[in-house]
């Protein structure tokens, strides 16, 4: 397999940090074709990022996407040196990340990722706590907020996200702290 390591963490802040937007799960075919599960809306997205960093033990090494199509719920990718069965096999489990910077910006719109660790205050100035994680609901998305206690806000803008500061790392919020 021809990759380049790299020994990156995934945590930390700024443009050079990864975001993990996908997992190897599968092999297809013998010529060293992959399957990956993709978070990426909508799936095939995730072809558009390169290079890609796939998680391997404690670090990370950078692959270079070929070709790729979507498959039903999840994409085929062949990565740049992997042209063997044996070869894909060894990077099953795989997280699939790419550098923050990688990902466009989008006037009023946030990255999970982007608002995770962000903390978390009512209008009043109260602290509820601190953005451990976001998940979806057909409704809408929710933050999970942990403090004293943990909380699920819903991602309602206006009604309950009054302003999102990513400068001052800070979330202001309409919301009774005692709910």
């Amino acid at each position: 397999m021809d990759s380049q390591v790299e020994e990156q963490s995934i945590e930390g802040d700024g443009p050079d940090r990864l975001v993990t937007l996908g997992r190897i799960s599968g092999l297809h075919g013998v010529q060293g074709w992959l399957k990956v599960f993709s978070d990426t809306r909508p799936r095939e997205n995730i072809l558009n990022y390169s290079p890609w960093y796939l998680q391997r033990g404690q670090g990370w090494e950078k692959w270079i996407p070929e070709k790729g199509r979507r498959q039903g719920k999840l994409v085929l990718v062949k990565l740049q040196g992997c042209n063997e069965r044996e070869s894909a096999r060894e990077l099953m489990d795989s997280a699939v990340a790419v550098r923050r910077s990688q990902l466009p910006e989008e006037n009023g719109e946030y990255y999970w990722t982007d608002l995770e660790g962000l903390r978390v205050v009512t209008t009043q100035g109260v602290e509820l706590g601190r953005v451990s994680h976001l998940f979806e609901t057909g409704a809408n998305d929710v933050l999970v907020v942990q403090g004293e206690r943990e909380r699920l806000l819903p991602w309602i803008w206006k009604q309950v996200i009054q302003d999102v500061d990513l400068a001052q790392g800070r979330i202001v919020v309409d919301w009774d702290p005692e709910f």
